[in-house]
């Protein structure tokens, strides 16, 4: 027992002479024990296990009064009591702190040991306090108590209804969604009364027995997982999944969850019914139809028949939309969808393939029942549709298509009958007419030819040819028309006459011309940067002139390459008039101000409107080769020839000449007045370096500026 002298200050009653229990009264306790001086309240002796409890040496602990070290609220009223009452006692949980500032949770009795055996007050005996430490079973409390709220936790915060049972099937966790899912009685939970928990399961589905057969086989397997679905009296249906519990690898019990999928499944099937339906009329939709064709087709092969199907297309409906509004519009359409079924047989189906078309697949039809079906369309949709106060006619086209002599397949079917309604649509409307069939070669070339262009401007196959621009009186280089050339890997040449008819169907040509701009705009420059000036012009397709950023286009392309603008010659189509002239305009003087030449390419073949050719900033007229083939001897190309000419001396306009291929075309347009002209008379598209040679180094004439009188002065600045 580890005691220390303790010399009690003057005036302290202390039990000094009272004789100290043996030291093994100490040592031998188990738990950490303290002896306090029943009248200073100090403590005399500690034991080894009291100084290893608070981390504190024996000298730290005696002499020290016993409040200071352990000063709680229950502490401190038991101290005021024990100075007086020797039969206090107190037994109970506190804390106390460790050295290193730890808080211990101690469990800790103390009770009054008289001195001499004979003792009757608390100060002629002492005290012993006796402390266990508790920490480490409060902390796995805590921490068992902290999973435990957890887990409730997890059970309250999922959507699933979660009961957990033993291997018995005797509840031992649930969770309000659980309870709240299957409208079980608070009281039967209340209780824990699992038969009659039980019992209201298994009277909530709709085959007790079978809940009853698959529950007991799910209790006789502990390892068994399972997922199953139970259809409830009300009808909802819940998907039950069924786990087992293990601890240490052996089964304890088993968690069952319960998912409510009644609005999930009614959602899939409205999701499965909008697949297959169109949403304003209610008729089946185009993938519907296509169902539907296969399965016709399958009969029709299985009886040696036929089926036809017609593609309806309303006449003008967009002008209901926009006259009435797109309420009426959908009125119109229900109306119609109705009409439609009225006018089939029950075997007979209609839908809906979108905006204002619809589909007729009519069963067991050759030509003359596919004919009669159209005819009866047409006496349904000559009826006026009354609305309120409004009374109007709506109109149809119909296009037929035959199995199997217009297509195979749904998509080859809904196709010809849609390529038949186009010509309805194109003849005049309000009728219906046959799919003729016809070779799809064209088309099909065309898609190929349009994806090999695409893949050309990748793969850099395009090159440009230059064809010199001669002035007709003096012979001399004035300028070169920039012509793009394309040698396909595979097919050899292409003609751009093949070709670009096709990138402006297709809206590529806006991606090509931006390409032959640029390089003919750099190879200007490189030629400038030799000491070469030649103007180059470039063709521009009514497409590309119409595009937003057109005129930034060519602005950073002339800046990009340092060529001044006044060689660089924009050649537009007549086509630029057809659209909204004064947009036209508009980018026209843009245009102009950056700088540059623009011209009327093959003027003469297609609308020109001479009023708003006055007021285009345009430089030159381009007369087009068509007229130039048959000079001199063709009266009316000469004719047109020397109109033009004059037209364009009138307009203070520089006419040029395109494909002149003989002294007699040119001596006929020196005559008429005809400034230049272009042609094999000269040379054809030259490449760069072929060009340099045929106009530089060759025996030809050396290149010379347009004269004030080419471009009025716009090309000398």
């Amino acid at each position: 027992m580890n005691v220390l002298p303790f010399q009690p200050q003057a005036g302290n009653q202390t039990n000094a002479a009272i004789a100290l229990p043996p030291a093994a009264f100490l040592d031998g306790m188990l738990e950490a024990a303290w002896l306090v001086d029943g009248g200073s309240h100090c403590v005399l002796a500690v034991n080894a296990a009291a100084t290893t409890l608070l981390g504190m040496p024996a000298d730290g602990l005696v002499g020290q009064r016993v409040d200071t070290l352990a000063h709680t609220p229950e502490d401190a009223m038991f101290w005021v009591e024990a100075a007086s009452n020797p039969a206090a006692l107190i037994d109970s949980e506190t804390v106390m702190r460790h050295a290193d500032g730890r808080m211990l949770w101690v469990r800790r009795r103390i009770s009054f040991v008289p001195g001499t055996g004979r003792a009757r007050a608390a100060a002629e005996g002492f005290w012993l306090v006796v402390m266990r430490d508790q920490t480490q079973q409060r902390q796995s409390e805590d921490e068992r108590e902290s999973l435990v709220a957890e887990l409730q936790a997890t059970l309250e915060s999922t959507a699933d209804g979660i009961l957990v049972t033993d291997l018995a099937g005797r509840m031992r966790a649930f969770n309000h969604r659980f309870a709240a899912m299957w409208g079980i009685p608070a009281d039967l939970l209340r209780e824990r009364d699992d038969a009659a928990v039980q019992l209201w399961m298994r009277r909530s589905v709709l085959d007790n027995a079978d809940y009853t057969t698959r529950l007991s086989a799910i209790q006789d397997a502990p390892l068994m997982q399972s997922s199953d679905m139970l259809s409830l009296a009300d009808g909802r249906v819940l998907e039950r999944v069924s786990l087992p519990q293990l601890s240490r690898g052996r089964p304890i019990g088993r968690v069952f969850s319960f998912r409510d999928l009644s609005e999930k499944l009614a959602a899939s099937q409205r999701i499965e019914e909008l697949a297959h339906s169109d949403i304003l009329t209610g008729l089946p939709n185009r993938r519907a139809l296509a169902e539907r064709i296969e399965y016709m087709k399958a009969v029709a092969r299985r009886e040696n028949s036929l089926f036809a199907l017609l593609n309806v297309d309303l006449d003008r409906f967009a002008q209901i939309n926009e006259t009435l509004g797109h309420a009426y519009g959908d009125r119109v359409l229900k109306e119609v969808a109705e009409r439609l079924k009225d006018c089939l047989r029950e075997v007979d189906s209609v839908a809906r393939l979108g905006a204002d078309q619809f589909a007729l697949l009519i069963h067991h039809a050759d030509a003359r029942g596919a004919e009669n079906a159209a005819r009866r369309i047409q006496d349904v949709m000559s009826r006026p549709f009354n609305f309120d106060t409004l009374s109007f006619t709506v109109t149809c086209s119909t296009g037929i298509a035959l199995f199997p002599g217009d297509g195979s397949n749904a998509d080859e079917l809904l196709a010809s009958s849609e390529r038949a309604m186009h010509w309805v649509k194109e003849s005049g409307r309000g009728t219906f007419h046959f799919h003729r069939p016809r070779k799809e070669v064209d088309l099909l070339s065309r898609m190929r030819l349009d994806h090999a262009m695409r893949q050309a401007l990748q793969e850099g196959q395009f090159r440009l040819h230059y064809q010199p621009q001669i002035a007709v009186d003096s012979g001399q280089v004035i300028g070169a028309e920039a012509l793009i050339r394309w040698r396909d890997p595979l097919r050899g040449e292409i003609s751009p006459g093949e070709f670009i008819p096709v990138a402006e169907e297709s809206g590529f040509v806006v991606a090509i011309g931006e390409w032959v701009l640029h390089q003919a705009v750099e190879q200007a420059a490189a030629w400038l940067r030799k000491g070469w000036r030649m103007p180059v012009a470039v063709n521009v397709s009514a497409l590309q002139f119409q595009q937003a950023r057109f005129i930034d286009t060519v602005a950073f392309a002339l800046r990009s390459s340092g060529l001044p603008p006044n060689l660089l010659e924009l050649e537009l189509t007549e086509g630029i008039l057809l659209g909204d002239a004064e947009e036209a305009l508009h980018r026209l003087q843009a245009l102009s101000a950056l700088g540059v030449c623009m011209s009327i390419d093959d003027f003469g073949t297609g609308y020109s409107s001479l009023a708003y050719l006055k007021r285009f900033p345009i430089q030159r007229l381009k007369i087009d080769r068509s007229f130039i083939k048959g000079l001199p001897g063709d009266a009316s190309d000469a004719g047109i020839v020397n109109a033009i000419i004059q037209m364009g001396q009138a307009l203070r306009l520089h006419v040029i000449a395109e494909g002149v291929e003989t002294e007699a075309q040119r001596d006929f347009l020196a005559r008429a007045g005809c400034d230049e002209f272009q042609g094999f008379l000269y040379a054809p598209a030259l490449d760069p370096l072929a060009f340099e040679e045929r106009v530089w180094r060759g025996g030809g004439k050396p290149p010379a500026s347009r004269s004030a009188r080419h471009f009025l002065g716009g090309l000398l600045t």
